[in-house]
């Protein structure tokens, strides 16, 4: 029997890009160090970024994502991509899945890259000019914005049970955790990628980002630009006690940026049927991504199918209900009927009995 590779075909080819360049990255640095020694200048420029070199290799703007520096983060990276490509190229097809992981790469290192070269006219040291920017760690920030808009109620545990952690919680952790190790450990180019790889998921998912209209209420077409969903507002990725500051200051600038016609603003109709779908995603919950022996060919397309269609439906019933009711609410009161000699002509086709009163 042969054996079936459970994996979508771009997050197979992500894998073994990560795989082969980091290979090959260890190797040619390996053997520059070996004839060369270690200087500030040191670094392979035509796999990892180097901001001063980046005009040389501008492939390295793509490359230098699936180059890790050791063992340690291509084993994180690889597990990152396995089972967040495995889920979101099911969610969103493979199309839209390379669109998104292009963007997120080539966004985050072109102003890692803009922000070093700055660095270095500002303060003439060259290891700002030289440093080298690399390793999937804005991807990993991007998949966890990703999850974040799918799937924020969903609890992951770890230990055994000993930690439960909601998957919206992920984002924070993950920026604080980089935050602190750029400031400790000197890991700043950690840090800076990570935080350019979630504004710019976040940016390209609440602004740009088609997806289907699952409701089916939307009037403009069958599918949404964005998500104007409240929850996934910059401000719900904070704790609840800075919500409101940080939504004052990120109102502020998205208010410059729709005076500008840089932003549109969106409708009252957007952000309904976006809040709509967002709360049946946080219901549908997360398939599991460990469960491959039972499925075969096309199950994961078919599961995916079914999730949709469940979304819809209950999107629909919501919908429904809510006509229902405005319906059900007692409008102006009709006026009394004169005493005419004519009785009411809406009891007499009910076949009801009227009492003598109603007639003169």
């Amino acid at each position: 029997m042969a054996l079936r590779i459970n994996i979508p075909p771009l997050t197979r080819v992500v894998l073994v890009l990560l795989v082969g360049f980091s290979v090959v990255y260890q190797a040619a640095s390996y053997r520059q160090n070996k004839l060369g020694g270690s200087s500030p200048r040191t670094g392979v420029p035509w796999i990892a970024l180097t901001p001063q070199l980046s005009i040389f290799y501008p492939w390295a703007y793509v490359t230098s994502a699936f180059a890790e520096k050791n063992v340690l983060t291509l084993l994180i990276g690889a597990a990152t991509l396995l089972y967040g490509g495995k889920y979101l190229e099911r969610a969103w097809g493979s199309a839209e899945f390379g669109k998104f992981l292009l963007i997120v790469v080539l966004l985050s290192n072109s102003v890692a890259s803009c922000l070093y070269v700055l660095l270095f006219a500002l303060t003439k040291a060259d290891a700002q000019a030289w440093v080298s920017l690399q390793g999937s760690i804005a991807l990993q920030a991007a998949f966890l914005v990703a999850f974040k808009q799918l799937v924020p109620e969903h609890t992951v545990t770890i230990l055994r049970g000993v930690i439960k952690i909601r998957v919206k919680h992920f984002p924070a952790i993950f920026l604080t955790a980089t935050t602190i190790s750029g400031i400790v450990f000197g890991t700043h180019t950690v840090a800076v990628l990570s935080w350019l790889g979630f504004l710019t998921s976040w940016t390209y998912l609440r602004f740009y980002k088609r997806q289907p209209d699952l409701s089916g209420t939307s009037t403009g077409g069958t599918t949404l630009r964005g998500d104007a969903s409240e929850t996934f507002a910059f401000a719900y990725f904070w704790p609840d006690i800075v919500h409101g500051p940080v939504a004052a200051v990120t109102d502020g600038i998205f208010n410059l940026l729709v005076a500008a016609k840089i932003c549109t603003p969106f409708s009252a109709e957007d952000i309904q049927t976006s809040n709509d779908q967002a709360n049946a995603r946080g219901e549908a919950g997360l398939p599991s991504l460990m469960n491959q022996g039972s499925r075969r060919g096309g199950g994961g397309k078919r599961e995916e199918a079914e999730r949709r269609r469940a979304l819809a439906l209950k999107a629909l019933d919501q919908r429904l209900q809510a006509a229902t009711a405005n319906r059900q609410q007692p409008g102006p009161s009709a006026p009394m009927p004169s005493n005419t000699g004519i009785a009411n002509p809406t009891l007499e086709a009910a076949g009801e009995k009227k009492d003598d009163s109603t007639m003169v």
